[in-house]
């Protein structure tokens, strides 16, 4: 069943001229629409808040609509800046997202579900099972709650965190289209970065739109038996249609894809693994993002040592294929996305 964030209520969810028909079929002149557009994407709560408006038309507003929040329920913050926020949602449930600093400015991590389908063996969220999709509101909520806490204007945006983005395409969609929107945050789309586990028929809608921002695909194996093993996805859709809609995807935007690779110890690392995963990339604009796993309660996995991840970098390079070592960043924190909500109903975490 699709996410049906085209609910009457949700006013955030909607765009500029979806709000200005509206406001039209209830006689309130076009300029009206601007006006609480632009609020709503300051991030007001509540209508009573947009102070240029009669009193009448905020109550009015607020018997015909709702306006979607994210609430900050827990914050932590790194020794190296990085901030770990659980939201909760109106309905109880929550999400989280990560704020960064880096050389380039402010960047974030949000989710795009409650919880997750793809059940990937070394990911935290996919533990706590899947709730529900997040509204295009709820999604951008989050960017406008961690901006307004934290006083920062927030200038990259990376749909990396809980939840697969092109399993709730349409509120990813439209969330695209509301956050790059002039009138609102305005944040470019080249700063905008999106990751996939492998939904390969949606990569290929995605390429035909030329959104010009920046798809960064899980791969994390050089082969199927590894990827089917850790990764579910590759059992519908394998290495070879993945890759082949990833070409076809550089080919149609020029836009080069990040391919995450998690270094698990013993299970992708070995350096036949950066020798087969060469050749498979071979004629893709690619660039390999490693990442050493995280330590998560229950799969038995260990990140790679950093001599075996600088090893890898290495064989990749040699065979023509650039690639780099994430940064990590609030790890004293447990920056990666699941386990706080986890912890808030009640399951384990890291390991400590």
């Amino acid at each position: 069943m699709k996410q049906d964030y085209f609910q009457p209520r949700d006013l955030k969810s909607k765009t500029l001229a979806e709000i200005q028909s509206e406001f039209k079929e209830l006689g309130l002149p076009k300029f009206r629409a601007l006006q609480v557009y632009r609020w709503l994407h300051r991030g007001v709560e509540d209508f009573s808040q947009m102070s240029d408006l009669s009193k009448a038309l905020r109550e009015e507003l607020s018997q015909k609509y709702e306006i979607a929040w994210a609430e900050v329920e827990q914050k932590r913050v790194s020794k190296d800046g990085t901030v770990k926020y659980l939201f909760r949602l109106p309905d109880g449930e929550h999400v989280e997202s990560v704020l960064m600093h880096y050389h380039h400015g402010t960047s974030i991590c949000i989710s795009t579900q409650v919880g997750c389908k793809m059940n990937c063996s070394f990911c935290a969220t996919g533990q706590s099972g899947f709730a529900r999709n997040l509204s295009p509101s709820e999604i951008l909520s989050q960017v406008q709650s961690a901006s307004l806490d934290s006083g920062e204007r927030i200038s990259h945006i990376v749909l990396m965190g809980m939840g697969e983005p092109l399993d709730n395409y349409e509120s990813v969609l439209r969330f695209l289209e509301l956050v790059t929107s002039p009138e609102g945050l305005n944040v470019s789309m080249r700063h905008i970065s999106l990751s996939t586990c492998g939904l390969v028929d949606k990569i290929y809608d995605l390429a035909d739109r030329r959104l010009q921002l920046t798809l960064s695909v899980s791969l994390h194996a050089p082969n199927d038996e590894i990827r089917s093993r850790t990764m579910p996805v590759n059992k519908k859709w394998n290495m070879e249609a993945l890759l082949r809609a990833c070409k076809y995807y550089s080919d149609r935007t020029g836009r080069r894809i990040s391919f995450e690779y998690a270094m698990i110890r013993g299970v992708n690392d070995m350096d036949w693994c950066a020798k087969e995963l060469a050749g498979r990339l071979r004629g893709i604009l690619a660039h390999v993002n490693l990442i050493p796993v995280n330590d998560v309660t229950g799969t038995g996995y260990q990140k790679s040592g950093l001599d075996r991840q600088k090893r890898f970098v290495s064989l990749l390079e040699a065979q023509g294929v650039t690639a780099t070592v994430r940064r990590t960043l609030g790890s004293d924190i447990e920056a990666s996305c699941g386990q706080l909500r986890r912890k808030a109903e009640g399951g384990t975490g890291y390991e400590s």
